[in-house]
């Protein structure tokens, strides 16, 4: 009897650690920026999100990101400023065409999590980190973050006009 209770413990344990793999949705789902032009901000957006998302608050160790979105989706409510972002000077979306996101490590903290991975744009890669949280909904979950990145940093744009500082917000929906 005990030999059945334990396999069926370790049967039901490692179905519950394999399910835990989720894909990031883009309905309902947003990575948004807010940078300062001419003193003004800018806010804007991007799209197209994939990957992979292995996520168990329960074992931290075994979660990971691995996120990539559309650079072309770069969505600040205006064509021809749209379009410039897409040009070689700053996304450059021809030779770049994704912005990737994979974690290294993630931690729980007193109210959130913390999590620190390598953010590559335009094949410039640097170390972020930054807290998020992460809420149980429909089968999968919704993660909610912010940091801020030094533009130059990624060798994005140019321009005195344009601040070097870029706060980012993230709002994604992900699901089995």
């Amino acid at each position: 009897m005990k030999k059945i209770f334990l396999l069926s413990f370790i049967f039901i344990s490692n179905t519950h650690l394999f399910s835990q793999t989720y894909v990031p949705v883009n309905d309902g789902s947003k990575v948004a920026f807010k940078i300062k032009n001419l003193g003004f901000n800018v806010d804007g957006s991007f799209s197209g999100l994939k990957g992979t998302i292995k996520f168990n608050p329960a074992d931290l160790n075994a979660s990971s990101f691995d996120i990539t979105i559309d650079a072309n989706s770069v969505n600040t409510d205006n064509d021809m400023r749209d379009n410039h972002l897409r040009e070689g000077t700053y996304f450059d979306v021809k030779n770049h065409p994704v912005i990737h996101f994979v974690s290294e490590k993630i931690m729980a903290s007193k109210t959130a999590f913390l999590i620190a991975g390598k953010l590559t744009i335009k094949n410039t890669t640097k170390d972020i980190s930054f807290p998020f949280t992460a809420k149980d909904a429909n089968g999968g979950f919704v993660f909610d973050g912010e940091f801020k990145i030094n533009r130059k940093d990624f060798e994005v744009g140019g321009g005195s006009t344009l601040s070097d500082n870029v706060t980012v917000n993230l709002h994604v929906v992900s699901k089995k």
